[in-house]
């Protein structure tokens, strides 16, 4: 088995354990400042893998009890599903894995019947924070938009809301 297939397991288990770690529950236990984080919805979240072979990948996550839930293979992206945890599968479209939200979205992949924090409102918010934003979404739009960033490592997190802001 090649070091790189050994690793995935573990690259989701560790996604999966940072998704908290964006969305605070309130103040950690090492937090010195007076200011209470306020929580973010970032929406439903998933893990974007770059692959070298769509459908050997494909293939090998099915082996794992994912099925095929979306995307376009003719366009060299999927996505699957494995009970409420979801992979996206591209390739050739990104650098490097990462991991996604959705605003807007439920964990389904399904648009939401009631509000969500749009896209541009969370951007604003991690400005304000302090954060450097590698692709930001127009602020006077209204439609699907999307915004990027890094963690400390490099890691990048991409926010891709699907729908359009709330209330237009």
């Amino acid at each position: 088995m090649s070091g790189t297939r050994s690793l995935v397991p573990f690259v989701l288990a560790a996604c999966a354990a940072l998704a908290p770690v964006l969305v605070p529950a309130g103040p950690r236990a090492d937090d010195t400042s007076t200011k209470e984080p306020s929580a973010m919805s970032l929406g439903a979240f998933s893990v974007s893998l770059t692959v070298r072979d769509l459908a050997a990948s494909r293939d090998f996550y099915e082996k794992l009890g994912f099925a095929v839930a979306g995307g376009e293979f003719e366009q060299n992206w999927l996505i699957l599903r494995n009970g409420t945890t979801t992979i996206g599968l591209f390739q050739g479209m990104f650098e490097r894995n990462m991991m996604t939200f959705n605003p807007g979205w439920g964990p389904q992949a399904q648009p939401l019947d009631g509000p969500f924090e749009d896209v541009r409102a969370i951007q604003a918010r991690l400005q304000d924070r302090g954060l450097e934003l590698t692709v930001t979404a127009d602020p006077d739009s209204d439609g699907p938009a999307h915004l990027m960033l890094a963690d400390p490592d490099g890691n990048p997190i991409l926010l891709d809301q699907h729908v359009p802001k709330p209330g237009s």
